[in-house]
């Protein structure tokens, strides 16, 4: 990649961000570990906080910027009391229906896999945004425990807008600790009865006569799962993470919120997040396109600010 040879850029591969270094509540700098040695790096105007849902939080609370009361009981200073910091953590919520094939089903190399796609409103939505969203492709996307077919299909249903909202937390001082991730998914009852119709609905889009030639047997939930409380358990055993999480440090001015609306961190200086954690609400579909607009748009920010 040309933009490799710039000489005011260096990538570091294999290296782990153990902390952001502060003088009083300035951002001045990044500690990394890096071939089992810790080196740090200084900056002279910012530091952009790119780590995601999960570790962009995971590293402001390392770094003395979260809850007082959950750092000091992880033996942490503390920099700037941001209760925000890790909460609100929301995400989508998928379930499959999959059929066996009675073909091969092939796509083109250039195929996005999720072939054709549909939201739509679950009864009772009266929102102008939709909360389920379908998407179908030529793939197999099966729980673990299912053993799949030499061809299929499937129909993923996703549940767009939750009730449930989750947290991020440090499990300890020790920056090689994974953070403790609690999504609190499919605790409202509301929403696993919305996946249950979804999948009764998915069904019966595959029993359309425009599949007559292609559909099999039904491999997951499986021929046998009915009933509602058979759904709700296949729901329950297999319902996933779509890997859309986001808003673990929202942007907004209220007393949880964790950066303002250009990206920098309530209480300190020279720092910014830039990535999906910064949405105070996820978006009704997926959130690829708007992360990128995040991006582009922090990117604007920054160059406003020389």
């Amino acid at each position: 990649m040309p933009i490799l040879q710039r000489p005011n850029l260096t990538v570091i591969t294999g290296a782990l961000v153990t902390r952001l270094l502060f003088e009083g509540t300035r951002a001045v700098g990044v500690e990394y570990l890096h071939s089992a040695m810790l080196h740090q790096v200084k900056v002279n105007r910012e530091v952009i906080l790119s780590a995601g849902a999960f570790d962009s939080p995971k590293l402001l609370m390392l770094s003395g910027i979260g809850d007082a009361a959950h750092l000091q009981a992880m033996g942490i200073s503390v920099v700037v009391d941001l209760p925000g910091v890790g909460q609100n953590l929301q995400d989508h919520v998928v379930v499959s229906v999959v059929y066996q094939a009675t073909q091969n089903l092939h796509f083109a190399s250039t195929s996005s896999i999720g072939e054709a796609g549909l939201f739509l409103h679950s009864e009772g939505n009266l929102e102008a945004t939709p909360d389920l969203q379908f998407f179908f492709g030529p793939i197999q996307f099966l729980p673990p425990g299912y053993t799949p077919s030499d061809f299929g299909f499937t129909g993923a249903v996703t549940l767009t807008r939750l009730q449930n909202i989750g947290s991020v937390s440090l499990r300890s001082p020790d920056p090689k600790d994974t953070p403790v991730i609690r999504l609190n998914c499919l605790q409202s009852e509301a929403d696993v009865e919305k996946l249950v119709a979804a999948i009764k609905l998915m069904r019966q889009l595959f029993q359309d006569s425009a599949f007559d030639e292609f559909r099999a047997e039904e491999v997951a939930p499986g021929a046998d799962v009915i009933s509602d409380e058979a759904l709700v358990a296949y729901i329950r055993g297999t319902g996933s993470t779509f890997w859309h999480s986001v808003g673990t440090c929202k942007m907004g001015t209220d007393p949880m919120a964790v950066v303002n609306p250009e990206l920098r961190v309530h209480g300190v200086e020279g720092l910014r997040v830039v990535d999906a954690s910064i949405m105070p609400t996820i978006t009704t579909g997926n959130p690829n396109a708007p992360i990128i607009m995040i991006g582009e748009k922090a990117a604007d920010l920054i160059k406003a600010a020389d």
